[in-house]
């Protein structure tokens, strides 16, 4: 039996032998990522020390006899196991084995008695079917062999922690056959250090969230401190979004003692962003290549001492594609009520009574059904955190304890708010929203937002993946829940003239009767209706669109000018910019939901034929407090011949997207009236003049990193999908009814543009 075992010595599959953290340190290692050498005192190591003592039938009876739902309990049981452990003498032959690996480890690192990490790695921790995070622990700034020895043992005592029985009891995981290995590693000095995980950990898109805080990363895995958050689109490595906290506290080691101590931060450093660009780039490509190297989604943990990245930790994503929604009565209609936000941390709503939790010895008077408010959770309120239906925290980011445990156990949780803790009253009934960080007065109606499995169509029960996202287009609020349960990607055209139009008055004739907010309440309530049923997908809101002649009906209307053809007239963009109080009604109603939590929504500008149309749109945008390309998603329609020959200066002028238009594109790059039943026959989306400019601009788009997409007509005909396919688009939407075809359409052409792709490979 070999006590212990390099990390050059392991992989992936050895998790019998190291535990989950040890063999994949193992992995990496062995895959050439930068890891901090050091090797895994085994779990049969420890399995010889409980044997060899002869405290491992003390222990099962003691395991036996405790009710784990008991808090009091559980914390004696656990305090009574880890003394046994702590107070047994380690046998000679182990003792030196991990001295003689401890030596060897500081002579290959250069320092003599070199300082390291000595962490627990148990052997069923880190499995794709259940995460043990924070359930035994981790010690750093260790030094010296007897040291070395005695932390070894504790974080065998560890595997007792209250909340390391409970978990396993809660999992049916047997006490007896997990076992725990320990890591020894070389301390990382981290200037700044952080998590990241390489698909969005709650609903599994292609981002990478990387948090980041100043020295050791202990400050972001304990949620001490908010760190800052970086999203990046995981395709084009384009930074998505930023949220730079205030970090206070960090962790460091002690130059005198050589033990790690929190201390504050630097003034200059407590609003300053953390990482650079180029570290967030680095980041980015190695999240990438682990993500690839081991074919699932990974929860990493990293560190950058002088200029180097260090990889502490990587194991599956475990809480991928839970449904957290929780159907909430339907009490109130009234408009809700913002408390406090946050992060968005665990998806899902739910109401109920505040207990605020100061210390665990308050952990019992959490009963089911109430939302558990902290300052941040620790791995032993966890007994307490399965009978809340909510978590709310002050401190905190979306990778912390409580946001990881919360996902686990499919609780809405909302952390980062800095306040929930001083502002919330005991028994206050409020609703938190996890999917968008926002807490609510009282408690709000909630209409189900997710069918059951039974309702939805057989599309939507086995979605086929394909890298095209394949969307949907809306016209009017009242279909949204539809045509979510396609399944689509998102919407990628969501049309405002119904629910402007359906009014019955001008939108001009509001804000000339000073009555600008009912308008903008109305916009808000419907596409309120669309975004809702979406969250967190990608809706693309499209600026008013309609022609004159459908404006002249409407109350107010009786003014519109005379146009012999409205389809080539005073429409799209170039109306709203003549007449800028309708578009910033529509940028105030989208401001709005945005400031409520609903970051989905993008805005798309139609019928632009001139980069200048696109620079004022955003210029209006700014003066009511949206930041267009970075706050927001701002793109274009592009339907005119003029907007795809200039594509180049319309994504100079700046832009994140494009969307085609092919029904305009159509008829105004062949002359062709599509209303007029004389040149009916004439009209094709796929005439080769109408495919040359669509593939023209997604050349152009794909080479400079904006998104490309289709919303006309054209993206429910399967034969023009497969040549978009082949073009490169990144998504397709098309009709509610066309969209489980299309998603199929896809699928195809994917499948035979990677059979060609490996011929290819072969014949050379």
């Amino acid at each position: 039996m070999k006590y212990v075992k390099l990390f050059e010595e392991l992989n992936k599959e050895d998790v019998a032998i190291a535990g989950g953290k040890g063999a994949n340190l193992g992995e990496l290692t062995q895959a050439g990522i930068s890891v901090p050498p050091g090797f895994v005192v085994t779990a049969a190591t420890y399995d010889k020390f409980i044997r060899k003592t002869g405290i491992f039938d003390e222990i099962m009876d003691i395991l036996n006899a405790t009710d784990v739902n008991k808090t009091k309990e559980l914390q004696e049981t656990s305090a009574k196991i880890k003394k046994i452990i702590l107070d047994s003498y380690m046998p000679d032959d182990i003792r030196t084995t991990i001295i003689e690996a401890y030596n060897a480890l500081c002579g290959r690192i250069g320092k003599e008695n070199a300082f390291v990490a000595i962490r627990s790695s148990a052997t069923a921790e880190d499995l794709p079917e259940a995460s043990f995070a924070g359930q035994q622990d981790t010690f750093l700034n260790i030094r010296g062999p007897e040291d070395v020895l005695i932390y070894v043992q504790k974080c065998w005592a560890s595997l007792f922690e209250s909340r390391a029985i409970f978990y396993r009891e809660e999992h049916n995981f047997e006490h007896s056959k997990v076992y725990i290995a320990v890591v020894v590693q070389e301390m990382v000095n981290a200037e700044k250090a952080g998590v990241m995980f390489t698909v969005h950990p709650s609903t599994g898109e292609e981002k990478i969230l990387i948090e980041a805080a100043w020295g050791l990363g202990e400050a972001v895995v304990s949620g001490t401190v908010t760190p800052d958050t970086y999203w990046v689109d995981k395709k084009t490595e384009k930074l998505i979004e930023s949220v730079i906290s205030e970090k206070n506290i960090m962790f460091k080691k002690d130059p005198t003692v050589g033990k790690t101590i929190k201390v504050g931060v630097p003034e200059d450093l407590i609003n300053k962003q953390v990482l650079t660009d180029d570290e967030i780039v680095a980041l980015t490509k190695l999240g990438k290549r682990i993500h690839d190297h081991y074919g699932f989604p990974q929860d990493t943990e990293w560190a950058i001492e002088e200029g180097t990245v260090y990889m502490l930790q990587s194991r599956p994503v475990t809480t991928l594609n839970m449904d957290n929604g929780a159907e909430i009565e339907e009490e109130l209609e009234e408009e809700r009520i913002i408390i406090t936000k946050g992060l968005g941390a665990s998806p899902g709503m739910a109401s109920g009574a505040v207990k605020i939790i100061r210390d665990t010895d308050e952990l019992d008077k959490i009963l089911e059904g109430d939302i558990l408010v902290t300052v941040m959770t620790t791995p032993d309120m966890v007994p307490a955190m399965k009978r809340a239906d909510g978590i709310i925290t002050d401190e905190g980011g979306v990778t912390c304890h409580a946001a990881i445990v919360s996902r686990e156990l499919g609780i809405p949780c909302v952390v980062g708010t800095g306040d929930a803790t001083k502002i919330f009253k005991e028994n206050e009934i409020i609703t938190l929203d996890g999917d968008k960080g926002i807490v609510y007065k009282g408690k709000i109606a909630e209409t189900e937002k997710k069918k059951t499995t039974e309702e939805q169509p057989a599309m939507a029960q086995a979605p086929i993946l394909t890298v095209t996202e394949v969307k949907v287009n809306v016209s009017m609020p009242e279909a949204a829940k539809k045509a979510a349960a396609t399944g689509a990607d998102g919407v990628g055209l969501l049309r405002t003239e119904h629910m402007m139009l359906t009014s019955g008055v001008h939108p001009k004739k509001f804000i000339s009767d000073g009555k600008e907010d009912e308008l903008i309440k109305i916009l808000v309530e419907n596409i309120l209706k669309v975004v809702d049923e979406f969250y967190p997908k990608p809706v693309w809101y499209r600026t008013l669109d309609a022609p004159t002649d459908e404006f002249k009906s409407l109350k107010g209307g009786e003014d519109e000018p005379y146009e012999h053809n409205p389809m080539l007239g005073w429409r799209g963009i170039r109306r709203e910019l003549d007449e800028p109080e309708i578009l910033k009604a529509e940028f105030k109603a989208i401001k709005k939901l945005h400031e409520q939590g609903y970051t989905n929504i993008g805005i798309m500008i139609p019928l632009v034929q001139h980069p200048d149309e696109l620079r004022k749109a955003k210029q209006i945008a700014e003066e009511v407090g949206l930041k267009p390309q970075k706050t927001i998603e701002f793109g274009i329609m592009v339907e005119t011949p003029g907007a795809a020959l200039v594509i180049e200066d319309f994504i100079a002028e700046g832009l994140d997207f494009v969307s085609f238009g092919t029904n305009d594109l159509t008829q105004y790059t062949l002359a062709i009236d599509r209303n007029n039943e004389n040149v009916a026959g004439l009209y094709t989306e796929g005439h080769p003049a109408v495919l040359k400019l669509i593939d023209r601009v997604i050349r152009i788009c794909n080479k400079h990193g904006v998104k490309t997409s289709i919303c006309g007509q054209a993206g429910s005909m399967p034969k023009i999908v497969e040549k978009l396919v082949e073009a490169g688009i990144e998504s397709v939407s098309a009709n509610t009814d066309a969209v489980a075809t299309v998603r199929e359409v896809v699928a195809r052409v994917e499948k035979k543009l990677v059979l060609e792709a490996a011929r290819k490979r072969l014949q050379e």
